[in-house]
């Protein structure tokens, strides 16, 4: 079954061609869509267009079919489109053709809009909440180890001492800037569509604020083509907040496949979260950050992906659009996924010892023997050059029971400031 009907049939692989992954994805939007169309019928009796008992019934037949959604025993056959025209069809087969009117004064352009934006926005709350949880378990580790020595590094050179302290907390605050990303985009897809029809409006006396206030929408998209032009553009800022994020998780994975490395040695986990070799017995491999690492590269692609899709499109609607949907599910899927895996494993983190006597780590106080020079009255440059000779003439000793001990650590005042900046940043 399909939405639209003229007067000859599809050839069949022109069908599938266009049809493309619809059945399977649309399984995730089956319930907005159902919520939505449950509010169109709402509004439809309240401006006189269908009666009450027949929203009655359409709201009966919608709330039968999102128990078998959420029971998960709704599927969409191949005989159907997509979600839209399987639901349509549901109506129609349990109502008649009072089951027909639920189409009435909107299009299936309006009708897909609003049940990603749905989706958008509830899944970007999800999202919201799975960050949250690993920003406290990051923090929490912070805390644990807030003093334990972690060498620091640049250019993947030995350079300054650090802390495990620094380097979760580090990242916990870094995760309060891709909440704020997240939390613009969900102002921008909690705008509601619906009304907008095939993108120039509808002739029929509909009550589009009534669908805002019932599908809990905070404002309407007023301009009908400005709605329909949101089809692409919600794509583009949702691929952009999801892949500040995944960059976040993939450069944290990246520490920590390079710090679970013999050559560093700084961290470890128990045998159950690591996986081995088919020849070589004695490997313990960081598999699930690997995987992380890759699933969130495919993540940050997605934007490039969605911004040429669609870039050089004019307005109103146009097919290519339908490619904007699955990688962008897919990708809301995968960050959900991500964020569960990976506040699993890091709480299972063990903390090494580092043993700063080790040759490698000889140079690491530098910065705060030359420190402990300009505290005494040295001038810096002076002590800079001091420093610098001795390691050229190689007799530097490095005093490490001077060392001031602020460098490289983090104390509960700046832990307690990264925490009331994320309630503040939730608060708004």
């Amino acid at each position: 079954m399909k939405l639209w009907k003229k007067e000859f049939s599809l050839d069949k692989v022109i069908e599938d061609f266009t049809v493309g992954n619809d059945r399977e994805i649309d399984l995730h939007i089956a319930k907005y869509d159902v919520i939505a169309s449950k509010a169109h019928a709402k509004m439809l009796a309240s401006v006189k267009i269908i009666s009450e008992k027949e929203a009655n019934l359409l709201i009966q037949a919608l709330n039968s079919l999102l128990k078998e959604i959420e029971n998960e025993s709704f599927i969409i056959e191949n005989d159907f489109e997509d979600i839209h025209s399987k639901i349509e069809y549901e109506l129609t087969k349990k109502l008649g053709e009072i089951g027909k009117k639920i189409h009435t004064a909107r299009s299936r352009n309006d009708q897909v809009l609003v049940a990603l934006q749905l989706y958008y926005k509830y899944e970007i709350q999800f999202i919201l909440e799975k960050v949250s949880e690993l920003f406290n378990t990051l923090i929490s580790l912070a805390e644990k180890h807030q003093e334990k020595l972690l060498p620091g590094y640049t250019h993947l050179q030995v350079a300054m001492p650090s802390s495990f302290g620094l380097w979760f907390s580090a990242y916990a605050e870094t995760l309060l800037d891709d909440i704020e990303l997240l939390k613009a985009t969900l102002k921008i897809v909690d705008q509601n569509p619906l009304g907008s029809a095939a993108g120039y409006g509808s002739s029929f006396p509909i009550d589009r604020d009534f669908t805002t206030k019932e599908l809990k929408f905070s404002t309407l998209k007023f301009n009908v083509v400005a709605a329909q032009m949101s089809r692409g553009k919600n794509e583009r800022i949702l691929s952009s907040s999801l892949g500040n994020l995944a960059n976040t998780l993939s450069k944290f994975s990246m520490d920590i496949c390079l710090y679970m490395s013999q050559n560093f040695g700084f961290i470890s986990f128990p045998d159950e979260l690591t996986t081995g070799s088919s020849i070589m017995p004695h490997k313990k491999n960081p598999d699930v950050f690997e995987l992380i690492r890759g699933k969130c590269n495919q993540i940050q692609a997605l934007q490039t992906e969605m911004l040429l899709l669609t870039n050089n499109l004019p307005s109103g609607y146009h097919r290519d659009y339908q490619l904007s949907k699955e990688n962008s599910i897919k990708a809301i899927e995968n960050t959900k996924l991500i964020l569960d895996i990976f506040n699993y494993s890091i709480q299972q983190i063990i903390v090494k010892n580092v043993d700063i006597n080790d040759e490698k780590y000889k140079y690491l106080f530098t910065v705060d023997n030359i420190n402990n020079l300009v505290t005494n009255g040295m001038p810096f440059r002076e002590a800079y050059s001091k420093i610098s000779g001795e390691i050229e003439d190689k007799i530097y000793v490095s005093d490490t029971s001077k060392k001031h001990t602020h460098i490289g650590s983090i104390n509960n005042l700046s832990l307690n400031k990264i925490k009331q900046k994320k309630l503040n940043i939730y608060k708004l």
